[in-house]
């Protein structure tokens, strides 16, 4: 579903991203890891457009959208979450994923002036569809990472790209994450790119896992090989098994 070929970025002469080729298939859960500093944020932030590469290009659905911006990305069905959950904070929760769906007719004026009947019936869908979406994740106002992953529902996109889902949240909410992951990917065909430093959320979810290190792809993998991969090792765990 998107592919990058030889993707390279430099910031100040280092290059954080050097040569890399990376492939997430259609009904894929991908696991991106590697030590702080390896690459992967700027590869993700390359992948959904808020970065252009200095050379490579990037491919969704076989067409290349190399530099194209995230809205663009966005209606073609590509969505990204921040390691920091971005809400909206003078929104209700339902108000958050309420706006997430593109060309609602209230956006534009004249619609909202001389046909506020059709505004009001679509905002009644989505308030369903949102009232749906909080119900299924059990979501309150202050889990942050769960608003994160409703946002990516209420969106049409089907390939998710997650930054550290798990970062801050409690393992008894990691889990009910991996399984609403789960279910997403198995039941509504949601393809997935997983950037986490957890190595168990990434163990329970991810098949291939790829590891990056110095800006390169240093192998790709079950996660078993991964752990049993000498040079990951060295790279991601100090020497030392986990």
């Amino acid at each position: 579903m998107i592919a990058a070929h030889h993707i390279c970025k430099s910031f100040g002469g280092i290059r954080a991203v050097d040569d890399c080729s990376l492939a997430l298939e259609r009904g894929q859960i991908l696991g991106l890891i590697g030590p702080n500093g390896a690459g992967k944020t700027t590869l993700f932030n390359i992948l959904a457009g808020f970065m252009r590469p200095d050379s490579g290009r990037i491919e969704l659905n076989g067409e290349e959208v190399t530099g194209r911006p995230p809205h663009e990305l966005f209606r073609r069905g590509l969505v990204r979450t921040f390691q920091i959950a971005h809400e909206l904070a003078r929104m209700t929760v339902l108000e958050n994923l309420m706006v997430v769906p593109s060309g609602q007719s209230g956006e534009s004026l004249l619609t909202a002036w001389f046909r506020p009947g059709r505004v009001a019936s679509q905002e009644r869908v989505l308030r369903h569809r949102a009232e749906d979406v909080l119900r299924r994740l059990k979501l309150s106002g202050g889990q942050k990472k769960l608003l994160e992953l409703g946002r990516a529902m209420m969106s049409d996109a089907k390939v998710v790209l997650l930054d550290e889902i798990g970062a801050g949240v409690s393992r008894g909410l990691m889990a009910e994450l991996a399984a609403y992951i789960e279910t997403l990917n198995r039941d509504e065909g949601y393809t997935f790119c997983i950037i986490e430093h957890n190595m168990d959320l990434i163990a329970r979810l991810c098949d291939p896992v790829v590891v990056m290190a110095e800006g390169r792809i240093l192998t790709r993998g079950s996660m078993a090989e991964i752990r049993a991969d000498a040079t990951v090792l060295d790279a991601y765990f100090g020497g030392r098994r986990r």
